[in-house]
């Protein structure tokens, strides 16, 4: 009796499909904010410019309460000097810097000063939700190297803006904006007045969850694309193209970040023959051991660097 049973048949209501397309449409009034302009590299920056160093590094750092601490840094290893010459030279250096840090869920003081006499500056002011004032300064013995710069940044619904100014007659502009879920496009402009140049950018973004494709171009001569493919929550690989079409100058480098329970490796190898790595490895709460490395064979260029961060 059962083979005698009819099948079933589901038929699907000729209304669902229309619902499911209309829940598929773009509200394009209610778009998420976009990063800054000055951010639109950062995912392809963090994997591809680890902040390598050569020689020893050691950073102290203690908080005192929970806005204020104080950190203390030690560095030693050879510094790059100029040359004519196509050999790179070095010469032995050390430095100590103190910092004061205040940070507070408004405001962000960070002060550095070196025993070289270099003084450096950072605030961070949220005046409101949606707009940010921003300061840097950098003071310094030698003549006409100290700089200052004030940004002003306001964050709308689904758009980003900025207004820049600084010593030397320095003025920008940038505006980013989000046209979809997904991609973001936007433009930059600038005015140094002490060198007479002027400058007019265009960029952008497109982003999902499981990838990040960016485009920078400038009048100035530079070109700018960037790729970040996330393998996994724990794996990347990151890829760049740099090309200046004024001095025909052309790099592209392809790297990787990959963070373990204990640690993180990041590292990458340019079409110049430099191969770049960096491990952050942590030994205990509030103790990193680092490993820094880059080697460049066409420069005979070798640096290795190790340090500790504590706190």
């Amino acid at each position: 009796m059962a083979g005698l049973v009819p099948p079933v048949t589901t038929t699907i209501p000729a209304d669902a499909s229309k619902t499911k397309k209309a829940d598929e449409k773009t509200d394009y009034m209610n778009l998420p904010c976009p990063i800054p302009f000055e951010e639109i590299h950062r995912e392809a920056l963090m994997s591809l410019k680890p902040e390598t160093f050569e020689g020893l590094r050691f950073d102290f750092t203690k908080g005192l309460n929970q806005k204020f601490s104080l950190s203390h840094s030690v560095s030693m290893g050879p510094t790059e000097i100029p040359s004519q010459s196509a050999e790179t030279i070095k010469i032995p250096t050390s430095h100590y810097e103190f910092g004061a840090n205040y940070i507070d869920p408004n405001l962000m003081l960070i002060g550095r000063v070196l025993t070289d006499g270099r003084l450096n500056a950072r605030v961070k002011w949220d005046l409101t939700d949606n707009f940010t004032v921003k300061a840097n300064a950098q003071l310094t013995n030698e003549p006409h190297m100290s700089h200052g710069m004030f940004n002003f940044d306001y964050k709308g619904k689904d758009y980003r803006s900025q207004f820049q100014i600084g010593n030397g007659a320095l003025f920008g502009a940038s505006y980013f904006q989000s046209v979809s879920p997904h991609l973001s496009l936007g433009g930059e402009v600038f005015w140094a007045g002490q060198h007479r140049k002027s400058g007019i950018g265009y960029a952008g973004r497109y982003e999902t969850d499981k990838m990040v494709a960016t485009g920078q171009v400038a009048s100035t001569g530079m070109v700018a694309l960037s790729y970040v493919q996330k393998v996994s929550e724990k794996v990347s690989l990151a890829s760049d193209f740099m090309y200046n079409y004024m001095s025909k100058d052309v790099t592209a480098s392809v790297g990787y970040d990959y963070i373990l329970r204990q640690c993180r490796l990041r590292g990458k190898i340019d079409s110049n023959g430099c191969t770049t790595a960096f491990l952050e490895e942590r030994l205990n709460m509030g103790l990193n051991f680092i490993l820094s490395a880059e080697i460049d064979h066409k420069k005979k260029d070798y640096k290795f660097g190790f340090g500790l961060t504590v706190g």
